[in-house]
């Protein structure tokens, strides 16, 4: 799911989502919270610098600039990365994550927002230390870069607020839902395998519908004509928290059947990822990780270890 970007979320006004409120959930209660898109970032969680990390940098690493931990970032899909109101500042949960780990690391956090198609070239080309912009690890990626992971890759069930509908984690709960679905993506492969399943089985088939633009799924769920989203679920997350219309019922991690990890990506044996992956144990450890996470309302993607190069999403 996070091999492409969806821009259209970058199209929500910001003067809204400054005042936006943060939705949590328990039934059909609901409690707010504003999101904070000011640069200045006053709420943004900080770390002490960690000393094994910063011996873990390879001698042979040059890194962009003294002093700095240089951070390529694809711009314009909140709350990963957007521009906060003075439209230049990065903000966004994945701009938390790198300026916590340039902190563990001792140094400032300088970003580069770069094409999500030019990622790779400009990482290779050392234009940047590092990207940190919701890259998933996969079999292929692993022969040409190094990976130091940080949330799960998962996507989200929403539906509106006052919807029946309590759960969705296995195929037989979407048998009979109208289900709104990215075409051509990883989570339709994944519903559509869902439905295979469950007509095999004597359930009834799932409808799937498909839209252009988020706006237009989003009226269409809270309008009725649909019973649920599956799709990222950081988008969805941050739509919840910016209408306060729909509410998570289901978390599918986005490898299903198997495990895909989002991941930190550096040039293949540069040696920065060890040094990556002890920052972010540490700031597991010390709470800071999970902290910078639900301030953007993505608790529900944290995980519990970082590791190097972990297992990734096979070749097709």
């Amino acid at each position: 799911m996070s091999i492409r970007r969806n821009a259209a979320a970058a199209a929500i006004g910001i003067a809204a989502l400054l005042t936006a409120p943060l939705l949590t959930t328990t039934g059909a209660a609901a409690q707010t919270k504003a999101f904070d898109l000011t640069p200045d970032q006053a709420g943004r969680v900080h770390a002490e610098t960690v000393d094994a990390a910063v011996a873990a940098v390879s001698p042979d690493f040059n890194f962009v600039k003294d002093g700095v931990f240089t951070v390529g970032v694809s711009v314009g899909d909140p709350p990963l990365n957007t521009y906060a109101s003075d439209a230049k500042t990065v903000v966004g949960t994945d701009a938390d994550l790198a300026s916590l780990v340039a902190e563990a690391l001792g140094r400032k956090v300088e970003f580069v927002p770069v094409a999500w198609a030019d990622w790779p070239l400009g990482l290779v080309s050392g234009r940047f230390d590092a990207v940190i912009s919701n890259v998933t690890v996969t079999e292929e990626r692993k022969e040409r870069f190094d990976f130091s992971s940080y949330r799960q890759d998962v996507l989200g069930a929403y539906v509106a607020l006052n919807s029946p509908i309590q759960s969705i984690k296995e195929p037989k709960d979407i048998a009979g839902l109208k289900v709104i679905v990215g075409a051509g993506t990883n989570q339709e492969k994944i519903v559509v395998e869902w439905d295979r399943q469950n007509v095999a089985a004597g359930l009834k088939p799932a409808e799937f519908l498909y839209f252009d633009d988020n706006g237009a799924s989003q009226l269409a769920l809270t309008s009725g004509r649909a019973d649920v989203e599956i799709n990222p679920n950081s988008r969805l997350a941050y739509a919840a928290a910016v209408g306060g219309k729909t509410r998570p019922v289901g978390i599918i991690n986005g490898g299903w059947p198997l495990t895909a990890e989002i991941a930190i990506t550096t040039r293949k044996g540069s040696g920065l990822a060890d040094a990556l992956t002890l920052a972010i144990n540490a700031l597991i450890a010390n709470g800071k990780y999970r902290a910078a996470l639900e301030r953007w309302n993505l608790g529900a993607e944290a995980i519990e270890q970082s590791r190097t190069n972990p297992p990734g999403l096979p070749k097709v």
